[in-house]
């Protein structure tokens, strides 16, 4: 049954690449039958006798759920090694560390990342109309210096990013004239993130994003781009600052999209270190690990350029920044206190998009939102994960444009 790790390992030519911590040796548990690997720079070799200095790991799911992930659109859930720890289809024993430095690894051999499909062919070369520009600005007492992009004009539309990534990831909607005809798409890098620089002294610091300097930061930047009634669209951590912010500033804001947008989130997975712990640690690469967390989120469907750029975004972010911004996303903006039962009087109109392969934010959970804040509109976007607006930005105008127009509309 996984033969095919063989031919995998010996197609990819930059496989040593992902060997930087050596040898891994593994089994693969399927239903009573065990298959033992040994994986390197070299390729992978398989064997049904255990190597005599014993595995680093186990991983361990039934027969018919590895068939799943195998399949060209596995089922939500299954769509990569990641996915299915976190949905507890695929348990994982012994050393997590080593598991964790070789994530992304174990991710290219099992979760068929690349589909090798064409790549765009430019006649010419040719100038986005986005302009970047720098906002210099006081927060909580320090100077700031934040990066933010824009394109368009009309209605301004504030994007916020997901966590441990920057604004690069609304690049589509920004060159999308259909958005940018009515809309000033407006999409800027949080402090420490992309080309946003930390505040003096942050070498004193550690970062930690909470809900009351979230919302600190968008009502700041909106006040001095002096931005009147926006829109503001957030994705995962924006998916739930959007509800933060409707239920603090309803009045400042047009509507709210929230994309993933949950009530809380939670490390379903199980193992020691959980991956939020082994984030920012010495001997695991944070990035990579991030890139290879990040895959498990995205859709089987998303165009494999797109799905790399994504996670791309996550192999570049700083050392513990993904760890903060989680903190936000795990502890500090959980609204299953009681808050969000304001959600339903708030001024603001709130209109939600869930991908139906996001394991984090599913849309049971968006749908609970929609149904507590009485959204205006909820919708289930076959196809997506937890990026629409990167993994797959095609896909995602066909939910996002009507949204928009029923925003013009209002």
């Amino acid at each position: 049954m996984f033969d095919f790790l063989t031919t995998q390992a010996n197609t990819n030519d930059n496989l040593a690449l992902h060997c930087n911590y050596g040898p891994v040796k593994f089994a693969i548990q399927c239903d009573d039958d065990v298959t033992y690997a040994v994986a390197d720079g070299a390729g992978v070799q398989l064997s049904d006798t255990e190597p005599s200095e014993g595995v680093d790991f186990t991983m361990a799911a039934l027969r018919t759920h590895w068939s799943e992930l195998f399949k060209d659109e596995p089922a939500p859930g299954f769509q990569t090694l990641s996915a299915m720890r976190r949905t507890q289809n695929l348990i994982v024993t012994g050393d997590m560390t080593k598991f964790f430095q070789h994530m992304m690894l174990l991710e290219m051999l099992f979760s068929g990342l690349s589909d090798n499909e064409p790549t765009e062919i430019l006649a010419a070369p040719e100038v986005e109309p986005v302009i970047g520009r720098y906002l210099r600005l006081m927060l909580e007492g320090k100077p700031h210096r934040l990066y933010f992009e824009e394109a368009g004009d009309g209605i301004p539309l504030i994007c916020l990013h997901t966590a441990g990534s920057d604004g690069r990831q609304f690049r589509h909607i920004l060159n999308d004239r259909a958005v940018t005809n009515r809309f000033r798409v407006i999409a800027f890098d949080l402090p420490w993130h992309g080309k946003s620089s930390p505040p003096p002294g942050y070498e004193y610091d550690v970062y930690e994003l909470t809900t009351d300097r979230y919302m600190e930061i968008v009502i700041a930047v909106a006040d001095a781009l002096k931005l009147d009634k926006p829109v503001v669209m957030g994705c995962s951590i924006g998916g739930r600052a959007v509800l933060h912010l409707a239920l603090r500033y309803g009045e400042r804001f047009r509507a709210a999209i929230g994309l993933q947008s949950a009530l809380y989130a939670e490390d379903r997975s199980l193992g020691d270190p959980q991956p939020e712990k082994a984030l920012h640690r010495p001997d695991i690469h944070g990035g990579k690990l991030s890139g290879a967390s990040m895959a498990g989120m995205i859709a089987p469907q998303s165009p494999s350029t797109e799905r790399w750029e994504t996670m791309w975004h996550y192999m570049q972010g700083g050392p513990g920044i993904f760890l903060g911004d989680i903190r936000y996303y795990f502890k500090h903006g959980d609204l299953r206190n009681g808050l969000a039962d304001g959600l339903k009087d708030s001024p603001c109109p709130l209109y939600l998009l869930n991908g139906e392969y996001d394991p984090s934010a599913t849309p049971e959970m968006g749908r609970e939102v929609a149904d507590l804040a009485n959204a205006v509109h909820f919708e289930v976007m076959p196809g997506m994960g937890h990026f629409p607006m990167s993994e797959n930005p095609k896909l995602f105008r066909r939910y996002l444009l009507p949204v928009l127009e029923k925003i013009l509309a209002a």
